[in-house]
């Protein structure tokens, strides 16, 4: 590597906790004339029942419905009539919402947020309304998306006793059988002070920020439910699962889902780094040899799940229509198997570094970012000024890192390979 001195950008941010457990972060960015109000709760699909999945992510629509001060359909207006924006989204291991304003309505957004934690509607209108919301999602972004099921079905094969064995969106017969006592006790579960990360960023005066959000937060009651906390250890694969997903493609291709370690262990980093490697714009290894050199493939990608339990990373190559996925993974596993030979060079471990920073200082040049990031670290490692040791994490990845993740992690035995093929080639066989 170069000697050049990286540019970290630093986060300073307050953080503490109310008296019902609700944990309180603000970083003060007066320069800018905008306030983002987020809130992280520390529930996902992970959390569910195995006989009540899709929950979290049916919460992430249902928190919109309304509050007993909010009339239903209304959340959005509060937010547009003010010249905002929001929207949330959930994963496996939490559910983050999020209002950006104009810097004098951050008390608009402070309210809104403690209504949804305090008593939001969760009724059976509400219920039957985002049934059929959640339902149309599937189908537009599952079943009826091409390659829409690919994660879906490698989690699956992946993990055998840990919830992420299911998919975010969840089982549509658990939802639609799943009555209003159910739904009442996962939001009194999960929707406590205790369960969450309040987040500020952008333009406010700390003192009066901390008197609103004592006004609106500090009054709501602690949650009384346990919250469940999986802690099912997966075993590692016996060896490789192989499989073939017939579906309603046009384009034949490879999916690989290794198994990795999980966000913010020191091997994710270089997992990470590597994974830019293999299909991180045109210069990539998987890029010049299927897709520029020999052109068995129109695209290609690897990347890791940010995932709070030991994880995945994903690896892929769609082909050419005359393409023969038997060829796709011969010639993905030999850039593999290179890199563990020969590793890389200093100039091209310097250029992933580099576009790292880059790819670091551009998220901390937004608000939104910056709370997510500092909401997700204090979350998953109650240690939220690891948001700021992100680029000397990756820094401190070797050459020799690289490679050994590469024999460690990327080889056959440790992951679901599917060949994904076009439906009418199923009678072919």
């Amino acid at each position: 590597m170069s000697d050049k001195i990286l540019n970290n950008v630093h986060i300073d941010f307050v953080e503490y906790d109310l008296n019902n457990g609700l944990h309180v972060i603000l970083h003060q960015d007066n320069t800018s004339s905008l306030v983002t109000i987020s809130m992280m709760y520390h529930v996902g699909s992970k959390n569910e029942d195995p006989n009540k999945t899709g929950f979290a992510h049916f919460f992430e629509h249902l928190m919109f419905e309304g509050s007993e001060n909010i009339p239903r359909g209304k959340f959005f207006n509060y937010v547009q009539d003010s010249g905002g924006s929001l929207n949330a989204n959930t994963t496996q291991d939490r559910t983050f919402y999020y209002e950006v304003f104009s810097a004098h309505h951050l008390e608009t957004g402070l309210w809104l947020e403690s209504e949804r934690m305090l008593h939001a509607l969760v009724d059976h209108e509400g219920i039957e309304t985002q049934r059929s919301v959640v339902k149309e999602e599937r189908r537009q972004r599952y079943d009826n998306q091409p390659y829409g099921t690919i994660v879906e079905q490698c989690m699956k094969r992946a993990y055998k006793l840990h919830p992420y064995q299911w998919s975010v969106i969840g089982s549509m017969d658990h939802i639609d059988n799943a009555n209003e006592d159910d739904f009442q006790d996962f939001y009194e579960r999960y929707y406590v002070p205790q369960n969450a990360v309040l987040c500020l960023a952008g333009n406010f005066e700390m003192e009066h920020a901390r008197l609103l959000i004592d006004k609106y937060f500090s009054t709501i009651p602690r949650g009384k439910s346990d919250i469940k906390r999986p802690t099912i250890a997966e075993k590692p694969l016996s060896g490789e699962v192989r499989d073939v997903v017939y579906d309603n493609v046009q384009l034949p291709a490879v999916v690989h889902m290794y198994r990795i370690p999980g966000f913010a262990d020191k091997d994710y980093y270089a997992v990470q780094l590597f994974s830019e490697l293999m299909s991180n714009g045109s210069s990539s290894k998987l890029y010049q040899s299927l897709v520029d050199k020999s052109q068995v493939a129109i695209q290609v990608g690897s990347f890791p799940f940010e995932l709070e339990h030991p994880g995945v990373v994903i690896q892929f190559a769609i082909g050419n229509p005359d393409s023969s996925v038997e060829t796709l993974e011969t010639m993905m596993d030999e850039e593999i198997n290179k890199i563990i030979q020969n590793g890389l060079t200093s100039k091209e471990l310097e250029k992933l570094i580099n576009q790292t920073e880059t790819r670091l200082v551009n998220e901390k040049s937004s608000l939104l970012s910056i709370a997510e990031g500092l909401s997700t670290y204090y979350t998953y490692f109650k240690d939220t000024n690891m948001y700021n040791k992100e680029l000397e994490q990756y820094t401190a990845v070797s050459i020799a890192d690289i490679q050994n993740i590469a024999q460690k992690y990327f080889q056959p035995n440790n992951r679901v390979s599917l060949f994904w093929l076009p439906k009418d080639q199923e009678s072919n066989i």
